[in-house]
């Protein structure tokens, strides 16, 4: 059992104790705040709050899930994440990756809520069957119901990891036989971050905990409750196939010769003219590739009801596609008709002018390849 009089090392503490020196906690801090989106000037703020900060404890649950948020944040791509923000964040009770279980691992949750009531941080996987009194899903012959209840009542706040929690995901798809919802219909007096994806990538995960431990609340959030340094803009933004999708190149299946040379996935079931995700710019795997990249549309993952919007490869048919070249002319006659409207000429004159450039490119790799094979 703890000692009750314990009391927690700060972050950097943790950090020296494994091993890392203060370079490598600087790049850390570096690396986790051009991620969480703040200033150069906050970076210092971060820095100090690592330093002096206890590190926080944290109650993670699991429900209704597959475990892949706690597994993509293992696997983030900074050694740091990993090794001190979840293993040694003061990760008092979860299912997934403490050695202790059974009685040991309740006692050890129990003495972190009575210790720390109203401090510790809720952290949830997974969404609650409210079907059939809560038997769809027990533990220890508990209810999910029951056991969230529990957890969330002395908590400071609550975090919802992944589409499970925040929105139900596959569990909640039609017609939902457990009467699967997420936490934030059974939790209504707790504040709720609600991270989305299936699951959230890593990076993200870290970052708030670190916003958090570093300005001593939440993330700013929009009216889902999501942060939005990771939410605020449509993977269709960040996308390197946008150019595509504005000039109307698409690729029509996946083994046509379009897809072959890059274009748009639109047309293949891409869901990330829709979808609000930092999938673009963090990427996956250290940063290494998403799915768009890998030759998959999105499936739009982190969007509400996802499961239920239709099937992966069918086109969203409430976003309008590119295309802007066939109706150029037509365009062009009305915007001359003002100076705002002179701003649409431009728009429609780049995007042929995007179309012209793509073209060039395919023609200029075409003569590439020919050149190299008469090496």
């Amino acid at each position: 059992m703890e000692d009750k009089n314990k009391v927690y090392e700060t972050y950097y503490n943790s950090i020296e104790r494994q091993g890392y020196n203060r370079r490598d906690f600087l790049k850390f801090v570096a690396y986790i705040g051009a991620y969480m989106g703040v200033q150069s000037s906050a970076i210092g703020q971060i820095t100090k709050a690592l330093e002096n900060t206890p590190r926080l404890p944290v109650i993670w649950e699991h429900f209704q899930e597959c475990t892949c948020c706690s597994e993509s944040f293992i696997r983030s791509d900074h050694p740091i994440v990993a090794d001190i923000i979840l293993d040694k964040i003061s990760l008092d009770y979860t299912l997934t990756l403490m050695a202790a279980s059974g009685h040991q691992a309740e006692a050890a949750k129990k003495a972190t809520m009575d210790k720390y009531k109203g401090e510790y941080i809720l952290c949830v996987e997974g969404s609650i069957p409210m079907g059939a009194d809560g038997n769809y899903c027990c533990i220890g012959g508990r209810s999910a119901i029951e056991i969230l209840k529990e957890s969330a009542a002395g908590a400071k706040a609550i975090i919802a990891w992944g589409s499970c929690a925040t929105s139900g995901c596959i569990q909640a798809a039609k017609p939902n036989p457990t009467g699967a919802v997420p936490i934030h219909k059974i939790i209504t007096d707790k504040p709720i971050i609600n991270v989305p994806g299936c699951p959230p990538i890593g990076e993200v995960m870290a970052g708030i905990i670190v916003h958090i431990v570093a300005f001593g609340k939440f993330p700013e959030l929009d009216s889902a409750g999501r942060p939005k340094a990771f939410y605020s803009k449509r993977v269709h933004d960040s996308c390197y196939r946008r150019p595509y999708f504005d000039a109307g190149l698409f690729a029509e299946n996946f083994d046509d010769e379009n897809a072959k040379k890059g274009y748009c996935l639109y047309k293949v079931g891409c869901k990330g003219p829709s979808t609000y995700n930092a999938c673009g710019n963090m990427k996956w795997n250290g940063g290494v590739s998403y799915p768009i990249q890998s030759g998959h549309g999105c499936i739009g993952c982190s969007a509400n009801d996802f499961w239920d919007a239709g099937s992966f490869y069918s086109r969203d048919s409430s976003i309008s596609p590119g295309n802007i070249e066939a109706n150029a002319d037509t365009l062009g006659k009305i915007a001359l008709g003002g100076v705002a409207a002179g701003i649409g000429v431009h728009a429609v004159l780049s995007n042929i002018s995007k179309k012209d450039e793509l073209n060039h490119r395919i023609s200029q790799g075409t003569e590439n390849e020919k050149h190299l094979e008469d090496l």
